[in-house]
């Protein structure tokens, strides 16, 4: 696919993903020019986010975290500590695209502009001893690295030619190669060792295991490890790397980047919020020193390549911590960046970093309304879990102890917005299963930041697989590894964002494979809407996720959310097994008026994700004054805690609702999904067709929640504080 994986890939045609947990940054990092680098302070991260019960990892035994300005941190120590988590991304390890990574089938693509890229090497062989005997390694010179050896470490004999032609290379002039002194000859073999090792270790992240938990986490630790040594080694010793390794600042940034890529790898490993704000520290902290501002004057387009990288990882970060300020700043730098790339080198990835550009524009113009300062200046809203996010539960609400656990979040929808294989529903929906991070924005630049010891008061996120545009088998991979690993009393959430399949001709019975359900991508060419409809009637759609498929997985509590113009081919599931099984389903078409819109996303996750912003858009707003905004913020929040009302005392739902209840995402999807279904049966504009409701399994009652007269109201209300209660209908129960 085109995009920043595409361009990055076409740029400089190598592999990986980064990924991140928690650091801080302070203290110097020495420059070539003489002057000192200032120091950048950051907070720590919260404590370790796994309950003790689960399996410590081996990194706790010997990995470690690291910071710039060469200590160890509350939050590095957490870091080495949290124990097992699931990958969150379909390339878990950064899996090679040209082929499946170990142990598991080939990745469906995503986010690869943010893979760790190594540089392109030609291999050459040389031979090493390890601990059991002889090995022969390629070892990388300056592209696609090989794997690394293993717990054993190699030899530093085998080090020695590399280390002695960078010693003849960066001579002082003048001086001879036995006038250097034993300490300054062993800092700077010392050095390429630690340089070398952390290359390998860093270019096997991608043959990691894309999915389970126990695999990665002690190839992590090391990793860790040794970055940590190579970051204070260059720290304590600049001045020798300057004068006879000719250490360069850009050198110095690739060491930074590789940190806030590992940061940024591990927070997708685990769906830890506070672990972007690390990896963004990183990022930024690059940005500030200028690690990459001497490229532009060397003749080697390679090492353009590796600043514009840098510039499209650092702005996907930025995205997910919702720093658009930042993400305008560097579009306007990384804009200027690829026209002097492209104007002194005549390349011919021109037209896939354009696409970039534009792709990262239309994704932060993707909401449909604004919200405006006094001086027009937009405000910047999270769509997180907050403190007062979920309606609280009140005394004698009777609901289940279920937690989510795992989420699957699956876009395979054609000409929807999109950035590094992110589509806008995956992203929304992303943020829908995250809480705020604990450390704010507006901390991460105070002094003397104290770190926290206390432990963070509720749990983690769930953990989080993203899947764009996944065949069925790597869909079905994922879906059964997440499966497996469950822990008890624990859901599992699916959510489906993609085209619709429908059956290719009337069948006699009405099973889960009749009617139809949502594309999975395949090995050929994307199928476009008129191949669908093509095929021989006699069978079923083979590239299709069909009701049926997800029958096994019902054995455990199951969450399913379908955003597709056949999400009601879900509508006929059966509970075979007796588990917890909710069903919500999105309309399988929408009024005229808002069709034009679809390339910016669905309205029905716009509505699970920011549902104030959902309705201002189907009312007509495209823009809104902060206090305005806050105090409708707050009568929803009034809503949702009379919808869970509604929910909780209703006499004849489905249990299946109650069970998922007790967990606070899951509450807050299901408060939402009401007040979308009740505000769109109440629009004037939905109620040409019934299709345009959303649907769910087990059906809700009525008349006791999408149709109760008291939320109708509310409805209205929030209408009239707005000035658009015109557009809804006064006395809607009339018409049923």
């Amino acid at each position: 696919m085109a995009g920043v994986a595409g361009a990055a890939a076409a740029a400089g045609r190598s592999r990986g993903r980064g990924r991140a947990r928690a650091v801080r940054t302070g203290g110097r990092a020495g420059r070539t020019d003489g002057q000192t680098d200032g120091p950048v302070s950051l907070p720590a991260a919260p404590p370790p986010p796994y309950p003790s019960s689960r399996r410590a990892s081996p990194a706790q035994r010997g990995g470690r975290g690291l910071s710039i300005d060469g200590r160890s941190s509350q939050s590095e120590r957490s870091l080495a500590a949290s124990p097992g988590a699931r990958p969150i991304g379909a390339r878990g390890g950064g899996a090679d695209r040209r082929g499946p990574a170990r142990g598991g089938s080939r990745a469906p693509r995503t986010s690869a502009a943010l893979r760790p890229r190594p540089d392109r090497h030609r291999g050459r062989e040389r031979r090493v001893r390890a601990a059991s005997g002889t090995v022969r390694q390629r070892l990388p010179r300056s592209g696609p690295a090989s794997r690394a050896l293993g717990p054993a470490e190699e030899p530093r004999r085998a080090r020695e030619p590399r280390t002695e032609l960078a010693l003849k290379e960066t001579m002082s002039s003048g001086g001879a190669e036995d006038d250097i002194p034993q300490a300054e000859r062993k800092t700077v073999t010392d050095f390429c060792y630690l340089l070398d090792k952390s290359k390998q270790l860093f270019n096997g992240l991608r043959d990691l295991p894309q999915y389970g938990q126990k695999q990665w986490q002690s190839y992590f630790g090391r990793t860790f490890d040794v970055y940590t040594k190579l970051w204070k080694f260059q720290q304590q010793h600049r001045q020798v790397l300057d004068n006879r390794y000719g250490l360069k600042r850009w050198q110095i940034g690739e060491i930074a980047s590789k940190i806030g890529q590992l940061y940024y790898h591990y927070y997708l490993r685990t769906s830890e919020t506070s672990y972007l704000n690390e990896a963004f520290s990183f990022y930024s902290a690059i940005r500030q020193r200028s690690y990459y501002s001497q490229v532009n004057k060397e003749d080697r387009p390679e090492l353009v390549v590796k600043k514009l990288r840098y510039y499209a990882r650092f702005i996907v970060v930025c995205l997910l911590l919702n720093k658009m300020d930042v993400v305008k700043d560097l579009v306007k730098e990384l804009s200027d960046e690829i026209e002097d790339y492209t104007h002194r080198f005549n390349t011919e990835d021109q037209v896939e970093w354009n696409l970039v550009l534009q792709e990262v524009a239309a994704f932060i113009e993707a909401d449909p309304v604004m919200v405006l300062n006094d001086d027009n200046t937009i405000v910047i809203t999270s769509n997180r879990l907050s403190e007062t996010g979920a309606p609280l539960l009140e005394q004698g609400m009777i609901v289940g102890q279920l937690a989510l656990a795992d989420a699957l979040i699956i876009g395979n929808c054609n000409n929807q917005v999109k950035f590094s294989e992110l589509t806008i529903d995956m992203f929304r929906m992303l943020q829908a299963l995250e809480r705020e991070p604990m450390n704010l924005a507006s901390q991460m630049n105070k002094p003397g930041m104290q770190e926290s010891t206390e432990k963070p008061a509720r749990r983690e996120n769930p953990h989080k697989y993203l899947l764009y545009k996944p065949t069925f088998s790597q869909l079905y991979t994922f879906l059964a590894a997440s499966f497996k690993e469950l822990p008890a009393n624990s859901v599992l959430l699916i959510y489906l964002s993609a085209t619709g399949v429908f059956p290719s001709g009337r069948s006699d019975s009405e099973g889960p494979y009749d009617f139809g359900g949502v594309l999975t991508n395949s090995n050929r060419d994307i199928i476009n809407g008129d191949a669908l409809h093509k095929r021989n009637q006699s069978y079923k759609e083979m590239h299709c996720l069909h009701p049926g498929d997800l029958y096994p997985f019902t054995r455990k509590p199951l969450f399913i959310i379908v955003d597709s113009s056949n999400s009601v081919a879900y509508k006929n599931f059966t509970n075979l097994f007796g588990q917890p099984l909710v069903c919500l389903l999105s309309p399988t078409a929408y009024p005229k008026a808002l069709q034009d819109q679809s390339q910016r996303g669905s309205l029905f996750t716009l509505f699970l994700n920011n549902p104030l912003m959902a309705f201002l858009f189907v009312s007509g707003l495209s823009s809104m004054r902060r206090g305005l905004w806050e105090k409708c913020q707050d009568y929803l929040r009034k809503i949702n805690r009379d919808i869970a009302q509604l929910l909780t005392h209703s006499r004849s739902i489905d249990q299946s609702f109650l069970q998922f209840f007790g967990d606070e995402f899951l509450r807050l999807l299901l408060t939402r999904f009401i007040f979308c279904s009740a505000t769109m049966r109440m629009h004037k504009i939905f109620r040409q067709e019934t299709r345009n409701y959303p649907e769910s399994y087990p059906q809700l009652p009525r008349d006791e929640t999408v149709e109760n007269p008291h939320l109708q109201k509310h409805i209205l209300e929030l209408a009239s504080i707005l000035d658009v209660r015109n557009v809804f209908l006064e006395n809607t129960l009339d018409d049923y």
